[in-house]
């Protein structure tokens, strides 16, 4: 057993507790630390319109607990941009969640893939700030010669420096935004406080098939924006291709540092 010394001062436990005789234990938890329970912390922007389920924001998307946190000052003009003024509030923020007991963070927009190397090397939790880290395992697993159909929300926002921080080929993708000038453009601007869900649901598909006709080597599709998983099986029943987006990302996350023991028959 483990003497609480200065040794242990900063250790946390790491596991679950699942039965009668787990209660035994002995417990620890780091100082100044005053709620658990929460395995994943989501960084949030601050913004303005319907926050359905499927959404990053939304609680009810998740079968497990998840602590969301809004990032001061942030919204999405500065967060596509990659203003480096956001850093110290990003990083920040993720500290606190992993105060509180987080085991990974995530964001809640592709875009924070500006800062996915920075604020991984400040903290000591894995990191998973953009739907963009999944796209190398994505490739990894489909063909050789198929790419991933990206459909992104704002495509000049896609810089160089979001490719390299999140430790992506750009030549693995085909990306599409949305089109300017319909419903989406209440999230992407994020000033009405509305949309109509069905218009942004046939936007994001028809952008799926657009791609899907235009690049039939498309072997799979990501899904950039944390407002678009509302739609994901609507895209996957459209085009019949597997469909990532935040949320196989943020349950990935959950499955690897939430690990629970098997129990059973055999």
């Amino acid at each position: 057993m483990k003497q609480v010394t200065e040794e242990f001062k900063d250790y946390r436990d790491y596991g679950y507790v699942g039965r009668e005789q787990d209660k035994d234990r002995t417990f620890y938890i780091k100082k100044g630390q005053v709620i658990s329970g929460y395995p994943v912390g989501i960084m949030l922007l601050n913004v303005w319109y319907p926050l359905l389920p499927g959404n990053v924001v939304n609680a009810y998307t998740y079968d497990f607990p998840v602590r969301h946190r809004v990032v001061p000052g942030s919204n999405q003009e500065r967060m596509h941009g990659g203003d480096p003024t956001l850093l110290d509030d990003l990083i920040a923020t993720a500290r606190e969640l992993e105060m509180e007991g987080c085991r990974a963070i995530c964001g809640a927009c592709g875009y924070f893939g500006h800062f996915q190397s920075q604020v991984r090397d400040a903290v000591n939790v894995p990191t998973f700030l953009s739907s963009l880290v999944q796209i190398p395992w994505i490739k990894s697993v489909v063909r050789a010669d198929q790419k991933v159909g990206l459909i992104c929300a704002d495509k000049p926002s896609l810089t160089p420096d979001i490719w390299e921080s999140c430790g992506v080929n750009p030549q693995d993708c085909i990306c599409e935004e949305i089109p300017r000038g319909g419903e989406f453009e209440a999230i992407l601007h994020s000033d009405k406080g509305y949309f109509d869900n069905r218009k942004v649901r046939d936007e994001v598909v028809s952008t799926a098939l657009n791609i899907q006709k235009k690049h039939p080597e498309v072997g799979a599709i990501l899904l950039e924006c944390s407002d678009m998983p509302p739609y994901a099986a609507d895209v996957q029943r459209a085009t019949n291709l597997p469909v990532f987006d935040f949320i196989t990302m943020i349950r990935y996350a959950h499955s690897a540092v939430a690990q629970k023991p098997y129990y059973g028959f055999i």
